[in-house]
């Protein structure tokens, strides 16, 4: 038999779902613009009836005794937090090179009147002049101030590739500091979750809090993350262990702090607690940045930045070289010859060290032997050097095309790396954004099922007093 109380139960249950299933839709609504919040819904099943037994049983059919409310399921997908992760990894990685490449092409000012080609063909119009005047002050003095203007720039250019080493290198402490502090909390988070699920709470928005950080991880080293069952989840970087439960690993930089020594002790991401072991990273923005800071090398395939500078010291050596073969060759006014013209530091960067040597007209070889104080052949001869074959200019376009292929080329690399990283953000935030139309829906059903389990319980209650208080007073 059954008891008319039990409906009373059963509509309760009823009502308690509902009413769960409203505050979650409130949930829902009020995170709508919350970054990283994933929705969520509860999860019920029906409660089955009771066990008859007894001869009172009757073998009668009963129905169960309401709803049971399992839980809050949040509406992620693993999939979908893996590929945002991976794509995160690779556009950061190929953001960094870009963006390296990119000041390095601004650095240079090509092309434009503040360019090195702008100052070299003012370089060559002085040796014209020259000369045409040989022996003149007035075309001699623009020679000199021209030559050394160019020399001023060649080094600005050096010292600026060396800001942007030095500020590149402070970019990547800060972006280990950052992965160090993301570590710690989403260790602090993993103790968290699995405190709370192991209570039987709900631990949702401490999972969105970490899968936050675990991106942002990612972002930065490429790192790979492993749920394990008991809610935590373990964060990978370069195969080992950056966060394990509740335990978190630091690491730190090693190497040059100095452009000029990048290539005798290379940048490194080690283990701070075992700073003899190397962590290898072969995506994300420190990555990047690793391979940027690294130095130069014989086969012109080391770090941007100091190729680039390599660049300008190849330049410059290669400019005072053809400059000073065919003075060297020419006689100054008063007959000296063997003089160089420039001079090229031998224990620095030659892009810094390139110096004019003449301080005077006097100085300059613009003669050949014996033709007399007012010959300018050989100022033409070294004029010509801008258009000959093998010149400096050729050499230094070269080097600028170089850069320009190599900026633009890692700046589609990055373009379709953040159209990847784009789409896969997308696709995660619509399976696990909020949908305002999805969560009226969803409120005007909970509120349907409460009216109606609230009805219920009214109806039971009616005939509980009829039962109880109306029973056996017919007719009286």
């Amino acid at each position: 038999m059954v008891s008319t109380f039990g409906g009373l139960s059963t509509a309760y249950s009823g009502l308690n779902a509902a009413r769960q299933g409203l505050d979650v839709v409130g949930q829902n609504i009020a995170n709508a613009t919350t970054a990283g919040y994933t929705r969520q819904r509860i999860t019920t099943s029906a409660v089955g009836s009771l066990a008859q037994v007894g001869p009172l049983s009757g073998g009668s059919p009963r129905v169960g005794q309401g709803v049971s409310v399992d839980g809050v399921a949040r509406l992620g997908d693993a999939f979908l937090d893996a590929r945002v992760r991976i794509t995160a990894a690779a556009s950061g990685n190929l953001a960094v090179r870009s963006n390296t490449f990119t000041d390095i092409q601004a650095s240079l000012n090509e092309p434009g009147k503040n360019g090195i080609s702008a100052q070299l063909s003012s370089f060559w119009s002085a040796w014209s002049a020259v000369s045409n005047q040989a022996g003149q002050a007035a075309p001699a003095g623009v020679l000199l101030q021209t030559a050394t203007a160019l020399t001023n720039q060649i080094a600005a250019g050096y010292t600026a590739l060396n800001d942007q080493w030095t500020q590149t290198r402070g970019k990547l402490t800060g972006m280990v500091d950052e992965l160090n502090q993301a570590a710690t909390s989403v260790a602090a988070l993993n103790g968290e979750i699995r405190s709370t699920l192991a209570r039987g709470g709900s631990a949702n928005e401490l999972i969105d809090q970490r899968n936050q950080l675990t991106t942002s991880i990612a972002a930065l080293t490429g790192g790979t993350v492993r749920e394990l069952p008991d809610g935590t989840a373990e964060v990978l970087v370069g195969g080992n262990a950056l966060v394990s439960g509740d335990t978190s690993y630091q690491l730190s930089v090693s190497g040059s702090s100095t452009m000029e020594g990048a290539s005798g002790a290379p940048l490194t991401l080690q283990w701070t607690a075992r700073p003899n072991i190397p962590v290898s990273v072969e995506s994300g923005e420190i990555a990047g940045a690793l391979s940027v800071l690294a130095g130069a090398n014989a086969s012109g395939t080391g770090g941007a930045i100091a190729e680039a500078a390599a660049g300008y010291n190849k330049f410059a050596t290669y400019l005072a070289n053809a400059v000073n073969a065919v003075h060297s060759g020419g006689t100054t006014p008063s007959g000296t010859t063997g003089l160089s013209f420039f001079a090229v530091s031998s224990t620095g960067p030659a892009a810094l060290g390139l110096s004019v040597i003449p301080t005077s007209g006097a100085e300059i070889a613009t003669g050949t032997a014996g033709a007399g104080g007012n010959d300018g052949s050989n100022a033409a001869a070294i004029a010509h050097l801008g258009s000959a074959a093998g010149s400096p200019d050729s050499v230094w376009s070269t080097f600028v095309t170089g850069i320009g292929v190599a900026a633009k080329s890692a700046l589609q690399q990055a373009t379709l790396a953040d159209s990847a990283a784009s789409n896969a953000s997308k696709a995660q935030l619509s399976n696990s954004s909020v949908d305002m139309d999805e969560e009226n829906v969803n409120m005007l059903t909970f509120q349907t099922s409460y009216q109606g389990a609230a009805r219920v319980m009214t109806s039971i209650d009616e005939m509980l007093d009829t039962l109880i208080n109306h029973t056996g007073i017919v007719g009286r």
